[in-house]
């Protein structure tokens, strides 16, 4: 089973960005943490602290691709990573009313899909030079199937699912393990005002263990709860009419 000591975590100041960041923390460990709301990252850094772990943390927007580059490389000059947590993201479309305002859209794939090409490129080359380490890429089980809310969201989760089992036979020869986490509805600030129905509700602590639990055996798909799993996959294997009827298209 994989260890690390090196990590970077992206939206680590709520939701499962913070169980894990307060997870990983312990002697030994060095985290590299960011998130947009400065107070809420410096009370995670802190207990990340207090649990003996070495943290540094900092309000970077992941869009801002060159500062963040700079920042990661600084990072890993320190502390060599040997586990990137691409985890921030954003749902700012829940009911679809993008659909009159293509900003949003965008925005949405600036954060998830290219914020999570930015987490990755700046330490990628450094990491096959090492010929070890693992990349978690965030996405959804809501990138299976088109659903009738958030299309933005799922939209870029499916990208970034898709990009990350893709890229996972290319690093293997390298060393690398990808990882590609799909978690169903998580306690979170992204789900507390959801305005649809979120089925097996899971707690963002038993999120973390499973999270773990997968990338220290280098799974390829982590993906959870079985519920939602479960629904997502009858939804993928049905005629695409069936599920649009379902759905209530």
């Amino acid at each position: 089973m994989k260890s690390f000591t090196g990590i970077v975590i992206t939206g680590a100041s709520s939701g499962i960005g913070e169980a894990i960041a307060l997870d990983y923390a312990r002697p030994g460990a060095a985290l590299a943490l960011t998130g947009r709301d400065a107070e809420r990252l410096e009370t995670v850094a802190g207990a990340c602290r207090a649990k003996g772990a070495t943290v540094f943390a900092e309000t970077i927007d992941v869009v801002e691709r060159e500062r963040f580059a700079d920042w990661l490389k600084a990072f890993d000059d320190a502390h060599p990573v040997d586990l990137i947590l691409a985890n921030a993201g954003i749902s700012v479309d829940k009911d679809n009313s993008s659909i009159d305002d293509f900003a949003v859209i965008r925005r949405t794939f600036d954060v998830n899909v290219f914020g999570v090409l930015n987490t990755v490129e700046p330490l990628l080359d450094r990491m096959i030079a090492r010929g070890r380490g693992q990349i978690a890429v965030v996405s959804s089980l809501a990138g299976f199937i088109g659903l009738p809310y958030s299309a933005s969201y799922n939209a870029s989760k499916a990208a970034v699912r898709v990009w990350g089992e893709s890229l996972r036979y290319v690093l293997k020869k390298h060393g690398i393990g990808v990882s590609v986490i799909c978690p169903g509805f998580v306690v979170s600030r992204m789900t507390a005002n959801a305005p649809f129905p979120m089925p097996f509700l899971m707690s963002s602590a038993r999120a973390s263990a499973i999270i773990r639990r997968g990338l220290a055996n280098d799974r390829a798909r982590i993906a959870f709860p079985i519920g939602t799993k479960a629904a997502v996959w009858l939804g993928s294997v049905l005629p695409g009419g069936w599920t649009a009827r379902l759905m209530g298209a």
